[in-house]
């Protein structure tokens, strides 16, 4: 039968050695070439596979070099952010000590001496306050009584709480502002009251005549005292959180014979 057929290999040594003969069935055969085959292709096979993981194994040097070169350029922009923002602030916080029409970059405008320090009393002999908006003493004097149109800040802000009644009073605005924003004088006046108190923290109190007030309450520091003149937009604090206040912020009012009214009736904000 085919299946018992075999293989003879003769072995012929040199010299004088006895010849062998080996016998090898032809299944044996097959089997051993079918094992070869597939071991020939089992390498082919991981050989073509073994040369892309090389490859991209390559790459993870070059990888890790790109890594630690963009993260110094995400430092470097990062720092690059944080010193924009603080130029900006600074821009910002200009502007505001000029005043709402101060002068953009690259324009010529006056600049204001320094703003006089907390509890240094007003001298009627000294230059005129650098904190009233050019407004001589006799104007001054003669705007007492006029009613306050001015908003308290240079931006209009974000009133955070209207004025109130009813069982919930709330006597005037809260407006948001940045920590030691300029407050303005809305109208001119008399400073009554200039300190202290449990409601308001730090507060001034401006009496315009005709039985009208104004108050500027959680602010952060005083650049007036009872007794001084006030011009209309004139610097008399700078906005804070005393008081209790949880954030920065302004207190604004307006009274008529010590009654409050809504400060909206009377002051114009930017932008409405």
């Amino acid at each position: 039968m085919q299946e018992d057929r075999r293989l003879t290999l003769i072995v012929v040594p040199h010299g004088d050695l006895e010849t062998r003969s080996v016998e090898v069935s032809y299944r044996k055969v097959r089997l051993v070439l079918i094992l070869g085959l597939v071991l020939v292709l089992l390498f082919g096979f991981l050989v073509a596979t073994w040369f892309p993981v090389a490859a991209q194994a390559g790459r993870v040097p070059a990888l890790e070099r790109e890594l630690v070169q963009l993260e110094q350029e995400r430092a470097t922009v990062a720092e690059l952010a944080r010193t924009l923002a603080d130029v900006e602030a600074q821009y910002e916080r200009v502007r505001e000590l000029l005043g709402a029409d101060a002068a953009a970059p690259g324009e010529t405008g006056p600049l204001l001496p320094p703003l006089r320090p907390e509890g240094v009393a007003a001298d009627s002999t000294a230059s005129p306050d650098p904190r009233s908006d050019s407004v001589p003493e006799e104007e001054e004097e003669e705007e007492v009584g006029e009613e306050p149109d001015a908003w308290p800040l240079a931006r209009a802000g974000r009133i955070t709480r209207p004025l109130e009644t009813g069982e919930d009073q709330h006597p005037g605005l809260d407006i948001a502002a940045a920590m030691n924003s300029n407050v303005r004088a809305a109208g001119a006046g008399v400073v009554a009251e200039a300190g202290e108190s449990e409601e308001y923290g730090r507060f001034v109190r401006i009496r315009h005549g005709g039985g009208i007030e104004s108050l500027y309450g959680h602010v952060s520091r005083l650049y007036v005292e009872e007794g001084d003149h006030v011009g209309r937009r004139e610097v008399i604090a700078l906005t804070g959180s005393a008081g209790g206040s949880a954030a920065p912020y302004l207190h604004f009012e307006i009274r008529r014979d010590g009654k409050p009214v809504d400060p909206l009736r009377f002051v114009n904000r930017p932008g409405s």
